[in-house]
């Protein structure tokens, strides 16, 4: 067989190269319209609503008057709405994806419930809405609650979060738990000291996007009974007297950020359209915020797996 020539080769190489920079131009023209999509959306929301953003937006509650209006019931059952959420959500979404990745047994059964897993990815979330409505506030007796409303963000990001833990999981290389088997170490062992440290910031990732979709859920929350108008905040977790914790909040009535931006932009007079603009800046701070923070913990993981 004739080798081929060196202008062969070098053709190859340089059509090779221009395709990569051909790849690299989309990428980055596809990352600007991203950036340019979400600094139009912040310049449109600052500039309606950035003057409504005063200490007494924050420590008022809604009120028929928009000059006197606030979101203060709404900002505070969005943290707590999300506390538990997240405290459903993360700890049985990476337990589940890591069992389904390391321990369970690749047979049809499993297969099953992966196709089910991908699938709820992409139910819309006015159906988890309705099941909540039926499950946790007929069935349990929870009521149009916190509690409600956290279990029921914590079903629709189960999937995501599960999906991403096991593909962080299959990245990690297979070479590193034979390594560690060869010295010894038992499934837990090697799942817990070395897989689990080099995945999660992929898992980190995952959690990352779900709690960004869920703080932005509107439909589910309004189907099991969320209030659009609410002047009275929960009972305070934290107490003056023994216990000094008290978990009475979880059963009281809530209401969120994306339910009082849709009941501002709702009303006809201008003056509630820039609440609701600047409700949605101070939304996306949050999001954006409780991003950061996530971040910085998987730079974090990186960082001590790097050294």
């Amino acid at each position: 067989m004739d080798k081929p020539s060196a202008s062969v080769i070098g053709k190859s190489i340089a059509s090779n190269k221009s395709r990569d920079q051909v790849f690299a131009v989309i990428g980055l023209l596809a990352t600007f319209v991203g950036m340019l999509t979400l600094a139009a959306l912040l310049f449109d929301l600052a500039s309606d609503g950035l003057a409504r953003i005063k200490p007494h937006f924050f420590t008022s509650f809604p009120s028929r008057f928009a000059g006197q209006a606030g979101i203060l019931s709404s900002w505070v059952g969005t943290i707590l709405v999300m506390i538990v959420t997240a405290l459903a959500a993360v700890p049985i979404g990476i337990g589940a994806g890591v069992y389904l990745e390391e321990y369970a047994p690749k047979n049809w059964f499993t297969a099953l419930i992966e196709i089910n897993i991908a699938n709820l990815a992409g139910v819309p979330s006015i159906v988890y809405g309705l099941m909540a409505l039926g499950l946790f506030v007929y069935q349990f007796k929870f009521g149009q609650s916190i509690l409600s409303a956290g279990l029921t963000l914590a079903l629709l990001i189960l999937p995501i979060i599960i999906v991403a833990t096991r593909e962080s999981l299959r990245a990690v290389p297979g070479s590193m738990r034979e390594a560690a088997y060869a010295l010894g170490a038992t499934k837990w062992q090697t799942t817990s000291d070395h897989v689990l440290p080099y995945s999660m910031g992929g898992i980190l990732t995952g959690v990352i996007i779900g709690l960004s979709r869920a703080i932005g859920e509107t439909a589910p929350l309004i189907t099991i009974g969320a209030l659009t108008f609410i002047a009275f905040l929960p009972d305070a977790p934290v107490k003056a007297e023994f216990p000094f914790i008290s978990f009475e909040w979880l059963w009281s009535p809530y209401s969120v950020m994306p339910i009082q931006m849709f009941n501002w932009v709702s009303r006809p007079q201008a003056e509630f359209h820039l609440n609701a603009a600047a409700t949605g800046l101070i939304l996306m701070a949050m999001t954006l915020a409780m991003n950061a923070v996530a971040i910085y913990f998987r730079y974090r993981f990186r960082k001590r797996i790097k050294w």
